[in-house]
C-alpha cells in the first residue's frame, strides 16, 4: 500500500544563503550557485525506505570533526507524519558518520517554521580508525524515512511552532 503523504521542496533562495553563510560561510555568490543544483531526494529503489539526501557542497572531515550541512530541502507533510533522517548505511559503517543529534525528526508542522523549514543535517566523523570522509557535491550522505506517529489519548498540545531547527527544546 503507497502512503502519499509528503512533498520535498526547495526552501527560498534567500533561506539557503542565510543559513549556508550561517553554518559554512564564504560568499552570497557561492551560495546561490549551490543553490541551483540542489536536488529533490529520491529513493534508489522501489523498495527502499529511505529517500537519499545529497550534499549541496563539497566537504572533507577528518576523525572528529564536524559540519551541519543546509541541505536546500523542507518537506511538506500530512498531520500524524514525521520524517527521520539516518545516515546513509555505507558511510556510518566505513567512517562512523553520525548525527549530532543521534537521529534527526523532522515534525509536521516544522514546514512552517520561521526558517521555511530548512533541513539542516548535523554530522560528525567518528572513525575510530583515522579515516578521513571526502563528499563531492551531489553525493547522498543522510537518508529521510517517512514514518507515521500516534499521540495518547489525554494529549492536549496546542502550542504552534515558531522557530527552525532545535526550537521545540528545552
Amino acid at each position: 500500500m503507497e502512503n502519499r503523504i509528503a512533498k520535498f521542496e526547495k526552501v527560498s533562495i534567500k533561506q539557503f544563503v542565510s543559513d549556508f553563510n550561517e553554518c559554512i560561510g564564504g560568499n552570497v555568490a557561492a551560495a546561490r550557485m549551490l543553490y541551483d543544483n540542489i536536488a529533490i531526494p529520491r529513493r534508489a529503489t522501489a523498495g527502499s525506505a529511505g529517500y537519499d539526501m545529497i550534499t549541496p557542497f563539497y566537504f572533507t572531515l577528518a576523525p572528529g570533526e564536524s559540519v551541519k550541512i543546509p541541505t536546500g530541502l523542507r518537506i511538506r507533510m500530512q498531520p500524524g507524519w514525521m520524517l527521520l533522517i539516518l545516515p546513509k548505511s555505507g558511510l556510518g559503517s566505513r567512517f562512523r558518520l553520525q548525527l549530532d543529534n543521534t537521529m534527526g525528526l523532522i515534525d509536521s508542522d516544522y514546514y512552517d517554521a520561521a526558517n521555511e523549514g530548512h533541513i539542516m543535517v548535523p554530522v560528525t566523523n567518528d572513525s575510530k580508525s583515522g579515516k578521513t570522509l571526502t563528499l563531492e557535491a551531489g553525493k547522498a550522505f543522510v537518508q529521510a524515512v517517512l514514518v507515521p506517529y500516534g499521540i495518547t489519548e489525554d494529549d492536549c498540545a496546542e502550542g504552534v511552532r515558531q522557530g527552525g531547527f532545535g526550537s521545540t527544546g528545552v
